[in-house]
Protein backbone atom coordinates (compact mmCIF):
# COMPACT_ATOMS: atom_id res chain seq x y z
CA UNK A 1 0.00 0.00 0.00
CA UNK A 2 1.30 3.44 -0.97
CA UNK A 3 2.53 5.71 1.78
CA UNK A 4 0.13 8.62 2.34
CA UNK A 5 3.02 10.94 3.16
CA UNK A 6 4.40 10.40 -0.34
CA UNK A 7 0.99 11.14 -1.86
CA UNK A 8 0.69 14.47 -0.09
CA UNK A 9 4.09 15.53 -1.42
CA UNK A 10 3.08 15.10 -5.04
CA UNK A 11 1.72 18.02 -7.07
CA UNK A 12 -2.00 17.90 -7.84
CA UNK A 13 -1.55 17.42 -11.60
CA UNK A 14 0.25 14.12 -11.08
CA UNK A 15 -3.01 12.52 -10.01
CA UNK A 16 -5.08 11.02 -12.84
CA UNK A 17 -7.81 13.34 -14.13
CA UNK A 18 -7.51 15.75 -11.24
CA UNK A 19 -7.69 13.01 -8.58
CA UNK A 20 -7.73 14.62 -5.18
CA UNK A 21 -5.26 13.70 -2.48
CA UNK A 22 -8.02 11.80 -0.67
CA UNK A 23 -7.92 9.29 -3.56
CA UNK A 24 -11.53 9.90 -4.58
CA UNK A 25 -13.01 8.98 -7.96
CA UNK A 26 -11.06 10.74 -10.75
CA UNK A 27 -12.69 13.51 -12.71
CA UNK A 28 -13.66 12.53 -16.25
CA UNK A 29 -12.68 14.35 -19.43
CA UNK A 30 -16.09 15.90 -19.94
CA UNK A 31 -16.14 17.42 -16.45
CA UNK A 32 -12.67 18.87 -16.97
CA UNK A 33 -13.84 20.30 -20.28
CA UNK A 34 -16.68 22.10 -18.48
CA UNK A 35 -14.33 23.30 -15.72
CA UNK A 36 -11.01 24.05 -17.48
CA UNK A 37 -9.61 25.75 -14.36
CA UNK A 38 -9.08 22.26 -12.90
CA UNK A 39 -6.80 21.19 -15.72
CA UNK A 40 -3.26 20.34 -14.54
CA UNK A 41 -0.31 22.39 -15.76
CA UNK A 42 1.16 19.45 -17.67
CA UNK A 43 -1.97 19.52 -19.87
CA UNK A 44 -2.39 23.25 -20.40
CA UNK A 45 1.30 23.76 -21.22
CA UNK A 46 1.23 21.23 -24.08
CA UNK A 47 -0.46 22.39 -27.32
CA UNK A 48 -0.66 18.79 -28.54
CA UNK A 49 -2.42 17.56 -25.40
CA UNK A 50 -4.82 20.51 -25.44
CA UNK A 51 -5.64 19.97 -29.11
CA UNK A 52 -6.61 16.34 -28.51
CA UNK A 53 -8.34 17.24 -25.25
CA UNK A 54 -10.63 19.73 -27.03
CA UNK A 55 -11.45 17.05 -29.60
CA UNK A 56 -12.38 14.27 -27.15
CA UNK A 57 -13.72 16.10 -24.11
CA UNK A 58 -17.22 16.95 -25.41
CA UNK A 59 -18.18 13.26 -25.24
CA UNK A 60 -20.09 12.15 -22.15
CA UNK A 61 -17.24 10.25 -20.54
CA UNK A 62 -18.94 10.53 -17.12
CA UNK A 63 -21.53 7.93 -18.20
CA UNK A 64 -19.18 5.71 -20.19
CA UNK A 65 -20.14 2.05 -19.43
CA UNK A 66 -16.97 1.24 -17.52
CA UNK A 67 -16.06 -2.21 -16.24
CA UNK A 68 -15.51 -3.00 -12.57
CA UNK A 69 -12.04 -1.68 -11.72
CA UNK A 70 -11.88 -3.24 -8.25
CA UNK A 71 -9.82 -6.42 -7.96
CA UNK A 72 -9.48 -8.70 -4.97
CA UNK A 73 -5.69 -8.56 -4.83
CA UNK A 74 -5.57 -4.78 -4.94
CA UNK A 75 -3.94 -4.40 -8.35
CA UNK A 76 -5.30 -1.49 -10.36
CA UNK A 77 -6.81 -2.12 -13.79
CA UNK A 78 -6.69 -0.04 -16.93
CA UNK A 79 -10.08 1.64 -17.45
CA UNK A 80 -11.78 0.96 -20.75
CA UNK A 81 -12.44 4.70 -21.04
CA UNK A 82 -8.68 5.41 -20.95
CA UNK A 83 -8.11 2.73 -23.60
CA UNK A 84 -10.84 4.11 -25.88
CA UNK A 85 -9.59 7.70 -25.52
CA UNK A 86 -6.00 6.65 -26.20
CA UNK A 87 -7.05 4.74 -29.31
CA UNK A 88 -8.90 7.82 -30.56
CA UNK A 89 -5.69 9.81 -30.04
CA UNK A 90 -3.71 7.16 -31.94
CA UNK A 91 -6.07 7.43 -34.90
CA UNK A 92 -6.16 11.21 -34.79
CA UNK A 93 -2.34 11.50 -34.61
CA UNK A 94 -1.83 8.88 -37.34
CA UNK A 95 0.07 6.40 -35.17
CA UNK A 96 -0.02 3.05 -36.94
CA UNK A 97 0.86 0.75 -34.04
CA UNK A 98 0.62 0.35 -30.28
CA UNK A 99 4.38 0.80 -30.03
CA UNK A 100 4.28 4.19 -31.74
CA UNK A 101 1.34 5.19 -29.53
CA UNK A 102 3.38 4.26 -26.43
CA UNK A 103 6.22 6.45 -27.58
CA UNK A 104 3.81 9.31 -28.29
CA UNK A 105 2.19 9.08 -24.84
CA UNK A 106 5.56 8.95 -23.11
CA UNK A 107 6.67 12.01 -25.05
CA UNK A 108 3.48 13.77 -23.90
CA UNK A 109 2.98 12.49 -20.33
CA UNK A 110 0.08 14.87 -19.78
CA UNK A 111 -2.07 12.35 -21.66
CA UNK A 112 -1.30 9.58 -19.17
CA UNK A 113 -2.71 11.42 -16.18
CA UNK A 114 -5.45 13.13 -18.21
CA UNK A 115 -6.94 9.94 -19.64
CA UNK A 116 -7.02 8.15 -16.31
CA UNK A 117 -4.32 5.47 -16.58
CA UNK A 118 -3.31 4.06 -13.17
CA UNK A 119 -0.13 5.94 -12.33
CA UNK A 120 3.02 4.25 -11.14
CA UNK A 121 4.07 6.91 -8.61
CA UNK A 122 7.78 7.75 -8.56
CA UNK A 123 8.52 10.90 -6.48
CA UNK A 124 12.15 10.89 -7.60
CA UNK A 125 11.09 11.59 -11.20
CA UNK A 126 10.33 15.14 -12.40
CA UNK A 127 6.70 14.28 -13.18
CA UNK A 128 6.08 12.41 -9.96
CA UNK A 129 5.25 9.14 -11.75
CA UNK A 130 6.86 6.67 -14.13
CA UNK A 131 5.26 7.24 -17.53
CA UNK A 132 6.36 3.93 -19.04
CA UNK A 133 5.27 1.85 -16.04
CA UNK A 134 1.88 3.60 -15.97
CA UNK A 135 0.95 2.29 -19.43
CA UNK A 136 -0.08 -1.29 -20.25
CA UNK A 137 2.42 -3.33 -22.24
CA UNK A 138 1.87 -3.80 -25.95
CA UNK A 139 0.59 -7.34 -25.44
CA UNK A 140 -1.75 -6.27 -22.63
CA UNK A 141 -2.96 -3.31 -24.70
CA UNK A 142 -3.90 -5.55 -27.64
CA UNK A 143 -5.61 -7.96 -25.28
CA UNK A 144 -7.68 -5.14 -23.81
CA UNK A 145 -8.67 -4.01 -27.30
CA UNK A 146 -9.95 -7.52 -28.03
CA UNK A 147 -11.86 -7.69 -24.74
CA UNK A 148 -13.37 -4.20 -24.91
CA UNK A 149 -17.17 -4.59 -25.43
CA UNK A 150 -18.25 -2.91 -28.62
CA UNK A 151 -21.42 -1.68 -26.90
CA UNK A 152 -19.25 0.71 -24.87
CA UNK A 153 -17.84 2.24 -28.05
CA UNK A 154 -21.32 2.38 -29.56
CA UNK A 155 -22.19 4.57 -26.59
CA UNK A 156 -19.53 7.04 -27.73
CA UNK A 157 -20.82 6.96 -31.31
CA UNK A 158 -24.40 7.56 -30.14
CA UNK A 159 -23.21 10.42 -27.96
CA UNK A 160 -21.36 12.01 -30.87
CA UNK A 161 -24.63 11.92 -32.84
CA UNK A 162 -26.38 13.59 -29.89
CA UNK A 163 -23.76 16.35 -29.76
CA UNK A 164 -23.98 17.01 -33.49
CA UNK A 165 -27.77 17.20 -33.46
CA UNK A 166 -27.70 19.55 -30.45
CA UNK A 167 -25.19 21.80 -32.22
CA UNK A 168 -27.34 21.86 -35.35
CA UNK A 169 -30.35 22.83 -33.28
CA UNK A 170 -28.48 25.57 -31.45
CA UNK A 171 -27.28 27.04 -34.75
CA UNK A 172 -30.76 26.64 -36.29
CA UNK A 173 -29.40 24.47 -39.06
CA UNK A 174 -32.10 22.14 -40.41
CA UNK A 175 -31.32 18.45 -40.19
CA UNK A 176 -31.39 16.36 -43.32
CA UNK A 177 -34.38 14.06 -43.76
CA UNK A 178 -32.52 11.58 -45.94
CA UNK A 179 -30.06 8.85 -44.97
CA UNK A 180 -27.80 6.68 -47.07
CA UNK A 181 -26.37 3.24 -46.35
CA UNK A 182 -23.38 1.50 -47.85
CA UNK A 183 -20.81 -1.15 -46.98
CA UNK A 184 -17.00 -1.08 -47.02
CA UNK A 185 -14.72 -4.08 -47.50
CA UNK A 186 -11.94 -4.72 -44.95
CA UNK A 187 -9.03 -6.97 -45.83
CA UNK A 188 -7.85 -9.36 -43.14
CA UNK A 189 -4.16 -9.39 -42.24
CA UNK A 190 -3.51 -12.89 -43.64
CA UNK A 191 -1.25 -14.26 -46.33
CA UNK A 192 -4.25 -15.45 -48.34
CA UNK A 193 -4.86 -11.80 -49.28
CA UNK A 194 -1.28 -11.35 -50.44
CA UNK A 195 -1.09 -12.10 -54.19
CA UNK A 196 2.69 -12.55 -53.94
CA UNK A 197 2.39 -15.35 -51.38
CA UNK A 198 1.99 -18.91 -52.63
CA UNK A 199 -1.16 -20.37 -51.09
CA UNK A 200 -2.83 -23.61 -52.15
CA UNK A 201 -6.61 -23.15 -52.49
CA UNK A 202 -6.38 -19.46 -51.69
CA UNK A 203 -10.13 -18.95 -51.99
CA UNK A 204 -11.36 -22.17 -50.44
CA UNK A 205 -13.85 -21.12 -47.77
CA UNK A 206 -13.42 -24.44 -45.97
CA UNK A 207 -9.75 -23.65 -45.22
CA UNK A 208 -9.73 -20.95 -42.56
CA UNK A 209 -6.60 -18.74 -42.58
CA UNK A 210 -4.41 -19.33 -39.55
CA UNK A 211 -3.67 -15.62 -39.19
CA UNK A 212 -7.25 -14.62 -38.33
CA UNK A 213 -9.81 -17.11 -36.99
CA UNK A 214 -12.75 -14.70 -37.42
CA UNK A 215 -12.38 -13.47 -41.01
CA UNK A 216 -14.47 -14.99 -43.77
CA UNK A 217 -14.25 -15.23 -47.55
CA UNK A 218 -16.43 -12.81 -49.49
CA UNK A 219 -16.80 -11.08 -52.82
CA UNK A 220 -15.95 -7.40 -53.08
CA UNK A 221 -17.18 -6.68 -56.60
CA UNK A 222 -19.27 -8.72 -59.01
CA UNK A 223 -21.57 -7.53 -61.77
CA UNK A 224 -25.17 -8.73 -61.93
CA UNK A 225 -24.81 -9.58 -65.59
CA UNK A 226 -21.75 -11.46 -66.80
CA UNK A 227 -20.91 -11.43 -70.50
CA UNK A 228 -19.96 -15.04 -71.26
CA UNK A 229 -17.34 -15.24 -74.02
CA UNK A 230 -17.79 -17.79 -76.81
CA UNK A 231 -16.39 -21.25 -76.28
CA UNK A 232 -12.78 -21.29 -77.54
CA UNK A 233 -11.91 -23.75 -80.28
CA UNK A 234 -8.22 -23.85 -79.31
CA UNK A 235 -6.41 -23.91 -75.96
CA UNK A 236 -9.49 -24.50 -73.76
CA UNK A 237 -9.48 -22.99 -70.27
CA UNK A 238 -10.97 -24.92 -67.31
CA UNK A 239 -14.13 -23.30 -65.96
CA UNK A 240 -12.87 -23.17 -62.37
CA UNK A 241 -10.05 -20.81 -63.40
CA UNK A 242 -12.42 -18.13 -64.75
CA UNK A 243 -12.53 -15.18 -62.36
CA UNK A 244 -16.03 -13.67 -62.05
CA UNK A 245 -15.36 -11.32 -59.13
CA UNK A 246 -12.85 -9.99 -56.60
CA UNK A 247 -12.64 -12.26 -53.57
CA UNK A 248 -10.91 -11.54 -50.27
CA UNK A 249 -10.73 -12.83 -46.74
CA UNK A 250 -11.90 -10.19 -44.34
CA UNK A 251 -14.83 -8.23 -42.97
CA UNK A 252 -17.43 -5.72 -44.04
CA UNK A 253 -18.38 -2.45 -42.39
CA UNK A 254 -21.85 -1.01 -42.95
CA UNK A 255 -22.61 2.64 -42.17
CA UNK A 256 -25.66 4.90 -42.18
CA UNK A 257 -24.77 8.47 -43.13
CA UNK A 258 -26.72 11.70 -43.39
CA UNK A 259 -25.57 14.87 -45.12
CA UNK A 260 -25.99 18.39 -43.78
CA UNK A 261 -26.07 20.81 -46.74
CA UNK A 262 -23.06 23.16 -46.88
CA UNK A 263 -21.38 21.47 -43.89
CA UNK A 264 -20.76 17.83 -44.72
CA UNK A 265 -21.89 14.43 -43.54
CA UNK A 266 -21.66 12.37 -40.37
CA UNK A 267 -22.32 8.78 -39.27
CA UNK A 268 -25.55 7.75 -37.56
CA UNK A 269 -24.90 4.03 -37.18
CA UNK A 270 -22.31 1.39 -38.05
CA UNK A 271 -21.89 -2.39 -37.92
CA UNK A 272 -18.97 -4.72 -38.67
CA UNK A 273 -19.56 -8.31 -39.78
CA UNK A 274 -17.54 -11.08 -41.42
CA UNK A 275 -17.19 -10.71 -45.17
CA UNK A 276 -19.50 -13.62 -46.00
CA UNK A 277 -22.54 -11.59 -44.87
CA UNK A 278 -24.50 -10.01 -47.70
CA UNK A 279 -25.28 -6.32 -47.92
CA UNK A 280 -28.93 -6.81 -47.00
CA UNK A 281 -27.98 -8.33 -43.63
CA UNK A 282 -26.87 -4.84 -42.53
CA UNK A 283 -30.23 -3.21 -43.19
CA UNK A 284 -32.34 -4.04 -40.13
CA UNK A 285 -29.56 -3.78 -37.47
CA UNK A 286 -28.45 -0.40 -38.83
CA UNK A 287 -32.02 0.87 -39.16
CA UNK A 288 -32.63 -0.07 -35.53
CA UNK A 289 -29.59 1.93 -34.40
CA UNK A 290 -30.58 4.86 -36.60
CA UNK A 291 -34.13 4.95 -35.29
CA UNK A 292 -32.91 4.86 -31.69
CA UNK A 293 -30.46 7.73 -32.22
CA UNK A 294 -32.83 9.91 -34.23
CA UNK A 295 -35.88 9.14 -32.13
CA UNK A 296 -37.96 8.37 -35.23
CA UNK A 297 -37.86 6.52 -38.49
CA UNK A 298 -36.10 8.55 -41.22
CA UNK A 299 -38.35 9.86 -43.97
CA UNK A 300 -36.18 9.23 -47.03
CA UNK A 301 -33.26 6.94 -47.77
CA UNK A 302 -31.02 6.06 -50.67
CA UNK A 303 -29.15 2.81 -51.33
CA UNK A 304 -27.42 1.10 -54.20
CA UNK A 305 -28.93 -1.73 -56.22
CA UNK A 306 -27.81 -4.36 -53.70
CA UNK A 307 -30.63 -3.16 -51.40
CA UNK A 308 -33.38 -3.58 -53.99
CA UNK A 309 -35.67 -5.69 -51.78
CA UNK A 310 -39.38 -5.32 -51.04
CA UNK A 311 -38.88 -4.94 -47.27
CA UNK A 312 -36.52 -1.99 -47.81
CA UNK A 313 -39.31 -0.12 -49.57
CA UNK A 314 -41.88 -1.28 -47.00
CA UNK A 315 -39.77 0.05 -44.10
CA UNK A 316 -40.14 3.67 -45.27
CA UNK A 317 -43.82 3.39 -46.22
CA UNK A 318 -46.35 4.94 -43.84
CA UNK A 319 -49.92 3.98 -44.61
CA UNK A 320 -51.66 6.83 -42.81
CA UNK A 321 -49.56 9.56 -44.41
CA UNK A 322 -50.40 10.37 -48.03
CA UNK A 323 -47.10 12.25 -48.44
CA UNK A 324 -44.96 9.42 -47.11
CA UNK A 325 -41.27 9.02 -47.79
CA UNK A 326 -39.61 6.33 -49.83
CA UNK A 327 -36.31 4.60 -50.49
CA UNK A 328 -34.45 5.73 -53.62
CA UNK A 329 -33.04 2.41 -54.85
CA UNK A 330 -32.28 1.43 -58.47
CA UNK A 331 -34.18 -1.52 -59.89
CA UNK A 332 -31.71 -4.40 -60.03
CA UNK A 333 -33.65 -6.61 -62.51
CA UNK A 334 -32.68 -9.74 -60.62
CA UNK A 335 -34.57 -12.88 -61.43
CA UNK A 336 -37.23 -12.05 -64.03
CA UNK A 337 -35.84 -9.32 -66.30
CA UNK A 338 -39.32 -8.47 -67.63
CA UNK A 339 -40.69 -7.76 -64.16
CA UNK A 340 -39.43 -4.18 -64.21
CA UNK A 341 -42.33 -3.27 -66.54
CA UNK A 342 -44.92 -4.78 -64.22
CA UNK A 343 -47.91 -2.52 -63.60
CA UNK A 344 -50.62 -2.56 -60.96
CA UNK A 345 -54.30 -1.79 -60.72
CA UNK A 346 -55.55 0.90 -58.29
CA UNK A 347 -56.74 -1.89 -56.01
CA UNK A 348 -53.23 -3.37 -55.80
CA UNK A 349 -53.39 -6.40 -58.12
CA UNK A 350 -50.74 -6.75 -60.82
CA UNK A 351 -51.90 -6.30 -64.39
CA UNK A 352 -51.51 -9.00 -67.00
CA UNK A 353 -50.09 -8.38 -70.48
CA UNK A 354 -53.55 -7.34 -71.63
CA UNK A 355 -53.90 -4.77 -68.83
CA UNK A 356 -56.45 -6.76 -66.78
CA UNK A 357 -56.17 -7.13 -62.98
CA UNK A 358 -54.88 -10.57 -62.02
CA UNK A 359 -56.75 -12.20 -59.11
CA UNK A 360 -54.90 -13.75 -56.20
CA UNK A 361 -55.20 -17.54 -56.31
CA UNK A 362 -53.45 -18.45 -53.04
CA UNK A 363 -50.90 -17.23 -50.51
CA UNK A 364 -48.21 -19.02 -48.53
CA UNK A 365 -45.48 -18.22 -46.02
CA UNK A 366 -42.07 -17.91 -47.66
CA UNK A 367 -39.10 -18.63 -45.40
CA UNK A 368 -36.40 -19.19 -48.03
CA UNK A 369 -36.47 -16.47 -50.72
CA UNK A 370 -35.16 -13.64 -48.54
CA UNK A 371 -34.04 -12.73 -45.03
CA UNK A 372 -37.54 -11.86 -43.87
CA UNK A 373 -40.32 -14.39 -43.44
CA UNK A 374 -43.25 -13.02 -45.44
CA UNK A 375 -46.49 -13.80 -47.19
CA UNK A 376 -46.14 -14.55 -50.88
CA UNK A 377 -48.95 -15.03 -53.37
CA UNK A 378 -49.64 -16.34 -56.85
CA UNK A 379 -51.63 -14.14 -59.20
CA UNK A 380 -53.19 -15.86 -62.19
CA UNK A 381 -54.71 -14.93 -65.53
CA UNK A 382 -58.06 -13.15 -65.02
CA UNK A 383 -59.62 -14.90 -68.02
CA UNK A 384 -58.53 -18.35 -66.89
CA UNK A 385 -59.98 -17.64 -63.44
CA UNK A 386 -63.46 -16.99 -64.86
CA UNK A 387 -66.02 -19.74 -65.18
CA UNK A 388 -66.48 -19.06 -68.89
CA UNK A 389 -63.12 -19.98 -70.43
CA UNK A 390 -64.23 -19.75 -74.07
CA UNK A 391 -62.75 -16.26 -74.37
CA UNK A 392 -59.29 -15.86 -75.83
CA UNK A 393 -56.43 -13.61 -74.72
CA UNK A 394 -56.77 -10.15 -76.33
CA UNK A 395 -53.00 -9.95 -76.89
CA UNK A 396 -52.56 -13.65 -77.75
CA UNK A 397 -50.06 -14.30 -74.98
CA UNK A 398 -47.74 -17.29 -75.68
CA UNK A 399 -48.78 -18.94 -72.40
CA UNK A 400 -52.51 -18.69 -73.11
CA UNK A 401 -52.81 -22.40 -73.93
CA UNK A 402 -51.25 -23.27 -70.57
CA UNK A 403 -51.93 -21.07 -67.54
CA UNK A 404 -51.88 -17.67 -69.16
CA UNK A 405 -50.16 -14.80 -67.36
CA UNK A 406 -49.02 -15.61 -63.81
CA UNK A 407 -47.04 -13.70 -61.19
CA UNK A 408 -45.39 -14.95 -58.00
CA UNK A 409 -44.56 -12.06 -55.68
CA UNK A 410 -44.87 -10.84 -52.07
CA UNK A 411 -48.25 -9.39 -51.22
CA UNK A 412 -46.65 -6.62 -49.15
CA UNK A 413 -47.03 -2.96 -50.12
CA UNK A 414 -43.25 -2.83 -50.43
CA UNK A 415 -43.33 -5.22 -53.38
CA UNK A 416 -45.74 -2.92 -55.20
CA UNK A 417 -43.62 0.15 -54.43
CA UNK A 418 -40.56 -1.58 -55.84
CA UNK A 419 -42.21 -1.70 -59.28
CA UNK A 420 -44.29 1.49 -59.22
CA UNK A 421 -41.66 3.87 -57.86
CA UNK A 422 -41.04 6.61 -60.42
CA UNK A 423 -37.24 6.73 -60.71
CA UNK A 424 -37.24 9.58 -63.24
CA UNK A 425 -38.57 12.32 -60.97
CA UNK A 426 -36.41 15.19 -59.76
CA UNK A 427 -37.00 14.18 -56.12
CA UNK A 428 -35.73 10.66 -56.72
CA UNK A 429 -32.68 11.91 -58.60
CA UNK A 430 -31.81 14.47 -55.91
CA UNK A 431 -32.11 11.86 -53.18
CA UNK A 432 -30.06 9.29 -55.05
CA UNK A 433 -27.24 11.79 -55.52
CA UNK A 434 -26.90 11.96 -51.74
CA UNK A 435 -25.60 8.39 -51.77
CA UNK A 436 -22.14 9.85 -52.43
CA UNK A 437 -22.08 10.89 -48.76
CA UNK A 438 -21.19 7.30 -47.91
CA UNK A 439 -18.32 7.41 -50.38
CA UNK A 440 -16.88 10.51 -48.73
CA UNK A 441 -17.14 8.93 -45.28
CA UNK A 442 -15.51 5.75 -46.59
CA UNK A 443 -12.71 7.85 -48.03
CA UNK A 444 -12.05 9.42 -44.63
CA UNK A 445 -12.19 6.00 -42.97
CA UNK A 446 -9.74 4.60 -45.51
CA UNK A 447 -7.31 7.41 -44.72
CA UNK A 448 -7.55 6.37 -41.05
CA UNK A 449 -6.58 2.78 -41.92
CA UNK A 450 -9.93 0.96 -41.94
CA UNK A 451 -9.27 -0.99 -45.14
CA UNK A 452 -6.12 -2.85 -44.04
CA UNK A 453 -6.03 -3.11 -40.24
CA UNK A 454 -2.99 -4.71 -38.63
CA UNK A 455 -5.18 -6.74 -36.29
CA UNK A 456 -5.95 -10.43 -36.23
CA UNK A 457 -9.21 -10.60 -34.32
CA UNK A 458 -12.78 -9.79 -35.30
CA UNK A 459 -13.64 -8.06 -32.03
CA UNK A 460 -10.56 -5.83 -32.18
CA UNK A 461 -11.31 -4.89 -35.80
CA UNK A 462 -14.96 -4.09 -34.96
CA UNK A 463 -13.82 -1.91 -32.05
CA UNK A 464 -11.30 -0.05 -34.20
CA UNK A 465 -13.94 0.57 -36.87
CA UNK A 466 -16.33 2.06 -34.32
CA UNK A 467 -13.57 4.32 -32.99
CA UNK A 468 -12.76 5.47 -36.53
CA UNK A 469 -16.35 6.55 -37.07
CA UNK A 470 -16.44 8.26 -33.65
CA UNK A 471 -13.36 10.25 -34.64
CA UNK A 472 -14.91 11.24 -37.98
CA UNK A 473 -18.00 12.51 -36.12
CA UNK A 474 -15.87 14.44 -33.61
CA UNK A 475 -13.96 16.13 -36.43
CA UNK A 476 -17.27 17.06 -38.05
CA UNK A 477 -18.48 18.46 -34.72
CA UNK A 478 -15.38 20.63 -34.48
CA UNK A 479 -15.87 21.99 -37.99
CA UNK A 480 -19.52 22.63 -37.21
CA UNK A 481 -18.70 24.57 -34.03
CA UNK A 482 -16.11 26.64 -35.86
CA UNK A 483 -18.63 27.44 -38.58
CA UNK A 484 -16.49 25.91 -41.32
CA UNK A 485 -18.42 25.16 -44.49
CA UNK A 486 -17.49 22.66 -47.18
CA UNK A 487 -16.72 25.23 -49.87
CA UNK A 488 -15.24 27.83 -47.52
Amino acid sequence: MMDVSIVTQLPLWTFPLGLSKTLEKPTDLHTLWEFPQHLPTAVTDSPTVMRCFELLAPLDWAHFPERNLQRNWGQSQTPYAALAAAELIRLNENKSSTESLHEFLIEHPGFISLLGFPLAFAPEMPLGFNALASLPTRQHWNQLLRQLPNVALQFLLADSVRLIRAELQSRKIPEANCISLDTKHILAWVKENNPKAYVVDRFNKEKQPAGDPDCRLGCKRRHNRVVIPPTPTHNPVPAFTVKVGEYYWGYGSGIVVTKIPDYGEYILAELTQPFDHGDLTYFFPLMKQTEERLGDRPRYATFDAAFDAWYVYAYFYRENEPDFGFAAVPFSEKGNYKAKQRQFAPTGEPLCAAGLPMPLKFTYTDRTCCLVEHQRGKYICPLKAQADRRRTCPVHHPNWKKEGCTAMMPISMGARLRYTLDRDTELYQSLYRQRTACERINSQAKALGIERPHLRNGQAIANQNTLIYVLINLRFLQRLRRGLRENA
